[in-house]
């Protein structure tokens, strides 16, 4: 039926798969990746022709693995909110502020302040991780970068414009994250402009495309740096990554919940009228499926927090992380006398408050490493069930979950979310969905299939499904208690850490900042 093109560009590298429609499934694929730098605590920076230079490489290596087929289509997906300023060409004038990045919490606090209507597209207020927010810190910051930028823009929208030579926008990532007005299928510069960010508008890509909709053909120079010799497909709209696994976990229609673990969790569903869902974003109407309103949930920090645990701090290789996965895995759940909230890089659902920070309770002289990590899986765990309890507590109706992603990795930490959740959980047959949602995209975008709702049936794929144990459940309800409790009576004092680690880093000085980055290609 066809060979589609699939780019999955996450936090630590871009994935590309070569998905085949008849077998339903990714026949070949290579990864590489790509490095990000912490310049202050809370801040995170990319490099833009990193992503390129990774890019060609494990699209190279795929094509190679395969054949080198003919393709049939292209299209990608990004961390969202992964934000680029840039000339009109392309050639960054910075590096690019990284999904995570919250160094702009002031900004994201003051569109809360804003009564205009667009705003109760995304539960009234901006998380500091949208492009709206880092947009606003770029002027008030930066205002020479902001002054000279010619587009201010998401990875994705970077990345379409270095396949094709069009500058793009997802009605995704536009309606999701930038206040795009997802009803009237327009802008509003007056919102920008009020939160500090003249003429925002005018450096947005100012065309606003579907997801799966065709944006071009590949350009010669972008086939040649993909390793697809005189092939140029076209290159379909896609979106974000994780959301563009809906498409493929075939979640689209209201009463499925999709997650996603990896560096972050991801919680996505749609509703099929707009009414408010307290402690979620949005439900932002169109930005998936015309006529259905897309809810996310999430935590920011995840499986980040495992591997900072087995990595930075224990100093584990792959191998010694397998063993205290095991290790851990032999300990009685909850009964660690340990709390860890999963905080580090603030909270997306359902406190929506970038402020917030990690923190380990309970420690004793008889605590080893096994149960440290033990607590960090079920502050994890916990997170993800204290979001879906709230979505349950708005009456969202959850008759089916879908997982994928960082849990196929690592036992310990899906037996305990969907302990901690207390529902059965699928796990699809493709670790990556955002590969097979790509593939969905790019089938629509070429006329495979006559709409994206078709063609998410058409490529996914059931796995095996992990029933809760009910009993451990109950010590799990136990910990949630126990974890909103440490969350409320933590919360002032974890935002005044926050505030002094901020003030004790102080602002990087330009000159370190020329010095670690030497030219426009570097970053």
């Amino acid at each position: 039926m066809g060979l589609l093109l699939g780019f999955d560009f996450g936090t630590g590298g871009v994935r590309v798969g070569l998905f085949d429609l008849d077998r339903r499934t990714i026949v070949a694929t290579a990864e590489q990746t790509y490095e990000t730098h912490h310049p202050q605590p809370g801040w995170a920076e990319q490099s833009p022709a990193a992503w390129w230079d990774a890019l060609g490489l494990a699209c190279r290596q795929t094509m190679q693995l395969a054949g080198h087929p003919t393709i049939d289509g292209v299209a990608l997906a990004t961390t969202a909110s992964t934000v680029v300023a840039c000339r009109m060409d392309g050639t960054p004038l910075r590096p690019a502020l990284l999904w995570m990045d919250c160094r702009a919490g002031a900004e994201a606090a003051r569109t809360a302040l804003s009564r205009h209507p667009v705003m109760e597209q995304s539960g009234g207020s901006d998380a500091a991780e949208w492009l709206v927010p880092k947009a606003m810190w770029l002027a008030a910051h930066e205002p020479d970068t902001y002054a000279a930028s010619d587009v201010i823009c998401e990875c994705l929208d970077w990345l379409n414009y270095r396949l094709t030579g069009r500058w793009v926008g997802s009605r995704m990532n536009a309606t999701c994250k930038w206040n795009y007005d997802g009803n009237e299928g327009r802008f509003h510069p007056e919102l920008y402009d009020s939160f500090g960010a003249p003429e925002l508008t005018r450096r947005m890509p100012g065309t606003v495309l579907p997801v799966g909709t065709a944006i071009e053909a590949l350009s010669d120079a972008a086939a040649a740096h993909l390793g697809l010799g005189g092939q140029r497909p076209v290159v379909a709209q896609g979106g974000i990554d994780a959301h563009i696994g809906i498409l493929g976990a075939d979640t689209v229609d209201p009463g499925n919940l999709l997650m996603i673990g990896g560096t972050s969790v991801v919680h996505l569903f749609h509703l099929p009228e707009d009414r408010p869902v307290p402690g979620f974003w949005g439900p932002y109407p169109h930005a998936l499926i015309e006529g259905l309103w897309l809810v996310e949930g999430g935590q920011v920090s995840a499986g980040s927090v495992l591997s900072w645990l087995s990595g930075q701090i224990f100093q584990l290789d792959r191998e010694g992380t397998r063993l205290l996965i095991e290790e851990a895995g032999r300990l009685p759940p909850t009964h660690t006398g340990l709390m860890t909230l999963d905080y580090f890089m603030g909270n997306r659902t359902p406190y929506r408050d970038p402020h917030l920070r990690g923190a380990l309770l309970g420690l004793s002289l008889g605590h080893d490493r096994a149960a440290l990590y033990r607590s960090a899986v079920e502050g994890v765990a916990l997170a993800s069930a204290n979001v879906v309890a709230q979505a349950r507590s708005v009456d969202v109706p959850i008759e089916r979950i879908v997982s994928a992603g960082g849990y196929a990795k690592n036992a310990l930490w899906l037996r305990a979310t969907v302990d901690a959740i207390g529902l059965p959980v699928q796990l699809a047959a493709e670790e990556n969905l955002t590969i097979v949602g790509t593939a969905a995209a790019a089938a629509t975008g070429v006329g495979l299939f006559p709409d994206l709702r078709t063609a998410s049936a058409g490529v996914a794929r059931g796995g095996r499904t992990i029933e809760p144990d009910l009993s451990v459940h109950q010590y799990y309800l136990d910990g949630l208690e126990r974890y909103r409790e440490a969350t409320a009576c933590l919360t002032p004092i974890l935002h005044k850490l926050a505030a002094q680690e901020v003030r004790a880093a102080g602002p990087l000085p330009v000159q370190q900042r020329q010095k670690d980055t030497p030219d426009a290609r570097a970053y």
